[in-house]
């Protein structure tokens, strides 16, 4: 999606907001198997770091839009039983052969469902316990680690997510195009994420406009440790 696109999904979608304001409430959803889920906190609990309309926008536009397609191509015949998988199991089996419209929407609902799962107010901070460990022997600090993490979320071109996973002899960071993961068959750098980042432009245009690295910057008072570090085991 590019600025102009963006720009006109905001401005219309102001209507749609009442849907999303209130904690727990939901718009309408296309009938399928996936389902979107509330934000586990109020739209406005992330600021100033994240703004409210943002996460209104982001959640019940974006967000719900990738539910949305997703249930619409399961329910193609070809694609039937995908849809008796989970978002996990579906999100694991995609490969190069899978179609476009179940790739890329499988992957935004659980990429974004994740996300918001990591995040969240009165957060911040560093990591404790076998995470911080974790981090301290791979990047030898964790403001090592945050420079590292910096990096890589700026320098992926356009569209597309920064992971911190666990791979098979430690914990890694890489990114992915678009709405890919780690998790998928088809990644080039496998493994199990703990934390991501979106890094596409709707996710931070409203307030930072095309200033990435000050976004990357905020995010890490919204970064949720205790949660994270469940993820980590």
């Amino acid at each position: 999606m590019n600025r102009s696109e963006f720009l006109k999904l905001a401005l219309g979608a102001s209507a749609g907001l009442v849907a999303t304001r209130s904690f727990g409430f939901l718009p309408s959803q296309a009938e399928g198997p996936f389902k979107l889920a509330p934000l586990p906190f109020d739209a406005g609990a992330l600021e100033p770091h994240i703004d409210k309309t943002t996460m209104e926008i982001h959640h019940g536009k974006h967000h719900k839009a990738y539910v949305d397609n997703l249930n619409k191509a399961v329910a193609m015949p070809e694609n039937a039983s995908m849809a008796k998988m989970s978002i996990d199991d579906l999100v694991k089996s995609i490969d190069s052969k899978t179609p476009a419209a179940v790739r890329n929407n499988a992957g935004g609902h659980w990429n974004h469902t994740f996300f918001w799962n990591t995040i969240g107010p009165n957060a911040g901070g560093a990591p404790k316990g076998a995470l911080a460990a974790a981090i301290n022997k791979k990047f030898g600090s964790f403001d090592n680690f945050k420079t590292e993490w910096g990096k890589a979320a700026t320098a992926r071109f356009g569209s597309g997510w920064v992971w911190l996973i666990k791979t098979g002899d430690g914990i890694d960071i890489t990114t992915t195009p678009n709405q890919d993961n780690p998790l998928m068959a088809l990644a080039e750098k496998k493994g199990t994420p703990l934390m991501g980042l979106d890094v596409w432009e709707h996710a931070y245009y409203l307030k930072y406009q095309n200033r990435r690295p000050e976004y990357v910057t905020a995010a890490w008072n919204v970064f949720d440790w205790n949660k994270i570090g469940k993820n980590f085991g």
